[in-house]
């Protein structure tokens, strides 16, 4: 009995946990909402009831007004539709590639036996029939309740595995797979797992129908899929018809349901690209135009949103640019193959996109690392597992949209496809694009999406300037104000430690997309940003960049993120690094009253070993010396490394959605009054002797020197009163 009432007492305290963070969640989401938004959401059950006992009318009415048998055989031949998926480019794309069809047909292979892998969690094998609301890799069944009423953020279990599960991406996979090979299995596979999911899912029943984002992105795998599969003897009108209305359906939800205001990123796109493919590829149904009209025109605008002027994303998140990029891309190639044409927002915002990612990358730097990144597809044709930025670079081209640079794209069956759909267009697409050379592009700045890039030989060093993220909720940003990365031929030296978990490891969640994961400077133990959730930021740092000069290689910016603390912290950042390779210094400056920890933090890749020196860090690569880093503050320092921490969290690396791997950060600590000023010294290991690095700081200035065998070198930074300092070099 006593053991009986003690897991009562923690079950009880377990609820009460799970509902006090639910009731704190709410109230955070409400501060970052305004008035309107506010209004919206206290109508919105209104509405959806409202709109409720009209859409199932909607919906017969959008399928019954069609002859299923006519409408089917307009389907079949392609009339007054694009088209991607065709068995004629199939049999070109298979002779031209047949390595990249050898890959793809694996991977149909392993769906047609129900086997799936996503993110970091290892392969499943899934029960015939597939029951598409149970995870294997958590073991849990989710309810086959009313959408609205799931709980996804407390519900136990990874809720973004059973939604990529229930994506439905692997149907194009099989769509191909019978294409390329004629094999009835394919066939026969895509159609029995489509069936056994409308069985199972009645609309607005279970997790899949959590959301219109989900349903967007399901629907273009539907669409697409069915496209390829349709002149199968498989694709009868009666099954037709239950696609039909599970697309028409879709479309009602994507414009009903769609993300507005403080949520209003990547959602409201995959949303109305969801509702654009319905629209151009079954044109049968009498909303088509409306919808169509609707989804272009909101997809026009959002293209300026979300793309910023320099070709930065909004979201501050490589992985969300490129996934919201190819979602404009699938709607641009399909408008443009059927009138010739795309819109010229839509067009620019993907050439604005890949000029940027272009410049970052060039022919062989590592691919950007910053923000979340969930490792969503737009659609997926190819097997590969991640979309790399190179993968993306060379799928976008393919309409002459982006670079061409050889070296610089990778090939991948997606580009395939869509060169095919070029190709048999009559739209004049290349030229668009700017002439992108394949040699390595020089340091440059993007100012609206805060990123400096200094280059010297085949050294790349960033300094992220800008925004926490995008809107008010900031949800995929990370708190990594005047951060730095460094690669050297080609290899990530300093880098962003990734994503980590969104659900299947929440203790992994607020530690690497905190401001102590990043290269840079961490007060008191807190985020520069108020962590209000998962997905949610209250409080933004906002950074003020002084002085970019790309000629000297200097960045100077400071953040007001820590004025929320005792003393009013300030955080200003100086990154020198000349193009006379010499190296890198980063000099901190945290103004401000009273006792404070300030801590910068270096995180490495995994591959990467550390040897502790007096004042600093030896960095070797499979035994072969990398960098060196020297530390030096106006204040005592304590210098440490941590590698692997599971209590914690510090000292990991994340290649992979819920997957993470031991590496090193290194770190300086420094505990007391402000103001505080700490150097670190990056330089090559084969340079000469480094020694004696010193920092002070007076009223008018701060003066870094440090011994290269006998000589002496001196930085000089001017604190004039003017928006940006002086600095002077002395050899």
């Amino acid at each position: 009995m006593v053991g009986m009432a003690g897991d009562t007492a923690i079950r009880l305290q377990c609820y009460r946990g799970v509902l006090m963070s639910g009731l704190k969640w709410y109230a955070h989401r409400l501060q970052s909402m305004g008035h309107r938004e506010m209004l919206w959401r206290a109508t919105m059950p209104f509405r959806t009831a409202r709109a409720r006992g009209s859409r199932g009318h909607n919906v017969a009415e959008l399928v019954d007004a069609l002859d299923s048998a006519e409408a089917l055989e307009r389907f079949r031949s392609g009339v007054d539709r694009p088209i991607l998926l065709d068995r004629q480019r199939a049999q070109v794309i298979r002779d031209e590639n047949p390595a990249l069809v050898a890959a793809l047909l694996s991977a149909a292979d392993l769906a047609v036996e129900r086997s799936f892998c996503f993110f970091g969690y290892p392969a499943v094998t899934l029960e015939q029939p597939i029951d598409w609301h149970y995870d294997p890799v958590s073991d849990v069944r989710w309810p086959e309740v009313l959408s609205r009423k799931i709980n996804h953020r407390i519900f136990a279990g990874d809720v973004k595995w059973i939604w990529e599960l229930n994506r439905l991406q692997h149907l194009p996979w099989l769509a191909q797979a019978w294409l390329f090979t004629g094999e009835s299995r394919y066939e026969r596979a895509a159609f029995e797992h489509l069936d056994s999911w409308m069985d199972q899912n009645p609309p607005g029943r279970g997790v899949a129908w959590r959301g219109a984002f989900e349903a967007g992105i399901r629907a273009i795998s539907i669409a697409i899929a069915v496209q390829g599969l349709r002149d199968s003897t498989e694709l009868t009108a009666s099954r037709f018809e239950r696609i039909l209305r599970v697309l028409a359906e879709s479309a009602n939800r994507c414009w009903h349901d769609r993300s507005l205001f403080s949520s209003a990123n990547n959602h409201l796109v995959g949303e109305m690209a969801g509702l654009a493919v319905i629209a151009l590829m079954f044109p049968d149904f009498v909303s088509s135009a409306s919808w169509e009209s609707w989804a272009v025109q909101t997809l026009s605008s959002e293209a300026d949103k979300q793309i910023l002027a320099d070709g930065v994303g909004a979201e501050q998140a490589v992985g969300y640019q490129t996934f919201t990029v190819e979602l404009l891309y699938l709607v641009a190639a399909l408008l443009a193959q059927r009138d010739g044409h795309a819109p010229n927002q839509i067009v620019e915002a993907i050439v604005r996109s890949s000029t940027f990612l272009f410049a970052v990358v060039g022919d062989q730097d590592p691919c950007p690392r910053y923000g979340d990144d969930d490792e969503g597809f737009a659609l997926r044709l190819g097997p590969e597992a991640v979309r790399s930025v190179r993968d993306h670079l060379g799928i976008v081209s393919a309409h002459g949209w982006g670079v061409t640079a050889r070296g610089t794209v990778n090939d991948t069956l997606t580009r395939q496809w869509y060169r095919a759909m070029a190709q048999s267009s009559s739209a004049e697409l290349v030229g668009l694009a700017p002439a992108l050379s394949a040699e390595r592009p020089a340091s440059f700045f993007a100012p609206d999406g805060g990123l400096a890039v200094l280059r010297s030989g085949r050294r790349r060093t960033t300094m992220d300037v800008g925004p926490l993220g995008y809107l008010s909720i900031a949800a995929h940003g990370h708190a990594d104000a005047l951060a730095i990365t460094l690669s050297i031929d080609g290899q990530d030296v300093i880098t962003d430690p990734g994503t980590g978990s969104y659900y299947g490891h929440p203790e992994w969640r607020p530690a690497m997309r905190s401001t102590g994961a990043h290269a840079t400077v961490c007060i008191d133990g807190q985020d520069q940003s108020l962590n209000a959730g998962s997905f949610m930021w209250l409080r933004h740092a906002r950074t003020r960049v002084r002085q970019v000069d790309l000629v000297t290689g200097v960045v100077d910016a400071e953040h007001d993120g820590y004025t929320r603390l005792p003393g009013k912290p300030v955080h200003r950042r100086w990154l020198i690094a000349p193009s006379d390779d010499w190296g890198q210094l980063v000099v901190d400056m945290v103004t401000g009253n009273g006792h404070h920890e300030v801590r910068t933090n270096w995180p490495l890749h995994p591959s990467l070993e550390v040897q502790r020196i007096p004042f600093g860090h030896i960095v070797t690569r499979q035994n072969v010396g990398v960098s060196q880093l020297l530390y030096s503050s106006t204040a005592p320092l304590l210098i440490d490394e941590v590698r692997g921490d599971v209590r914690e969290n510090r000292g990991w690396w994340s290649d992979r959605l819920e997957s993470r791997m031991p590496a090193w950060w290194l770190g300086a600590v420094a505990n007391a009054e402000l103001p505080i000023v700490v150097a670190t010294l990056i330089v090559p290991i084969d340079r000469r002797r480094i020694d004696d690095l010193f920092v002070e700081r007076c009223d008018e200035y701060i003066s870094v020197c440090w011994a290269e065998d006998s000589d002496l070198r001196t930085v000089r930074i001017d604190l004039a009163p003017s928006a940006h300092a002086t600095i002077s070099i002395q050899d």
